[in-house]
């Protein structure tokens, strides 16, 4: 049966460019999935991404790439809306499932369209959209607005709605027996896949996290940050003296300072080059003194075969131990939400006051908004003794948010003398 739209409905395509399928579209005549949701590569900050349309596309090296998950194979057509200057003429290219199709188009006073015409989609699955520049006469390829598609390979199609290209952060919350006075909280990261611009967070509790990050493609982070009392601000300066967390130390190289507009505090960082596929351990200890606690973290370098502090905090109005203990891996940019972060975790291990260390290995896998009905990029799983985290990709996954994870025990204590660590 032929399909109800025909390629020169696709004129119209660009009035609708605010409408994109938060939810499975079903019926639908056409999809329209705005610029706002993609991404330019290979550099993320080569193009300008707005509200409204991609802006300073130049450079015939970058294009302009959207994802989404079609759950249907058929026929697909595609064009793309974009404003382009009267008299100014292109040259595009549309990439899509293993094809190439290139058209020329010229500007006018309304919005252009480049229609590249029929694609067929043989399998269900994500797939990538990728429009590039081949010739110009103006300074650029256009400001694109819109991949526009129609087709039976449409139907039960899944495009995120989101302007923030964030994949979804992903989190593990570790159960440990009720009543707890958590003294040292352990745990291992190996990270199998690096991104930049994404952190993967060993050791969280109700007051800070710790955990390493990749910030450029030449540098490298171990980051340990605890936050202010109250979180009624955004802005560290207008935190009353008397809830703002202090440092007691810092090691060699670390450096310290406030932080905000994800609630306040104080923030340590130390610039290291750790490596993916290599397994790196975390310790953080509480220290209850009064109505304060300080909380310090420890970093094992391996190269040194030793345990190094990285900051010690005093945390006022609290006086209690280590609890709300977790781990996320987290896109903190948004501009490669296209690529993919997995992370192992484990095997976790805390101790008690007085006590001897205990294994855990028990989790729940909870992931941010976004992750609920717009990106299903996220996942979770056990492998061996630990715990895996995954998000990103476009690849959609099975796990429910609070779904329960049981990892084998390790059996094998952390080798490590709290009396013996560095202050």
């Amino acid at each position: 049966m032929p399909d109800p739209v025909k390629l020169p409905f696709l004129i119209l395509f660009p009035l609708l460019s605010i409408c994109i399928a938060a939810r499975p579209v079903r019926a639908s005549a056409f999809l329209s999935v705005p610029a706002y949701t993609a991404y330019g590569q290979p550099d993320p900050n080569g193009i300008q991404i707005s509200q409204s349309v991609v802006t300073g596309w130049s450079s015939r090296r970058e294009s302009v790439v959207w994802y989404g998950v079609l759950r249907q194979p058929g026929l697909l057509r595609i064009g793309v809306s974009l404003q382009l200057p009267p008299g100014q003429k292109v040259r595009l290219q549309m990439q899509c499932a293993g094809r190439k199709k290139a058209v020329s188009v010229e500007g006018s006073r309304k919005m252009a369209t480049a229609n590249f015409g029929a694609f067929r989609i043989h399998r269900p699955g994500t797939v990538r959209f990728e429009l590039s520049g081949l010739a110009r006469s103006g300074a650029t390829y256009g400001s694109p607005a819109a991949l526009l598609l129609s087709g039976s390979a449409v139907r039960e199609a899944h495009f995120h709605k989101s302007p923030n290209g964030a994949c979804p952060s992903v989190h593990l919350w570790y159960s440990y027996p009720p009543h707890s006075r958590i003294a040292a909280f352990y745990n291992e990261v190996t990270v199998r896949r690096t991104p930049l611009w994404s952190y993967y967070m060993a050791c969280g509790f109700s007051r800070g996290y710790f955990g390493i990050q990749v910030n450029s493609p030449t540098e490298r982070r171990i980051i340990f940050s605890v936050w202010d009392s109250g979180q009624e601000h955004m802005q560290r300066d207008k935190v009353d003296v008397n809830n703002q967390v202090t440092l007691v130390a810092h090691g060699k190289g670390v450096y310290v300072g406030g932080f905000g507009n994800e609630g306040t505090g104080l923030h340590s960082h130390l610039v290291y080059h750790w490596h993916k596929n290599e397994t790196y351990r975390f310790l953080v200890t509480a220290k209850p003194e009064g109505t304060a606690t300080v909380y310090s973290g420890y970093f094992y370098f391996p190269e040194k075969k030793a345990w190094g502090l990285i900051a010690s905090f005093r945390a006022p109005h609290d006086g209690g131990w280590l609890n709300g203990l977790y781990s996320f891996n987290e896109d903190f940019a948004g501009v490669n939400g296209y690529e993919t972060r997995l992370a192992e975790f484990g095997p976790q291990w805390i101790m008690d006051q007085g006590s001897s260390w205990q294994e855990l290995t028990t989790a729940h896998f909870t992931f941010t908004d976004n992750g609920r009905k717009d990106r299903l990029d996220r996942g979770c799983g056990v492998v061996g003794d630990r715990f895996y985290l995954v998000n990103g990709g476009f690849v959609p996954e099975t796990c429910t948010y609070m779904q329960e994870l049981q990892r084998k025990p390790s059996g094998a204590a952390p080798e490590v003398d709290l009396d013996a660590l560095p202050h």
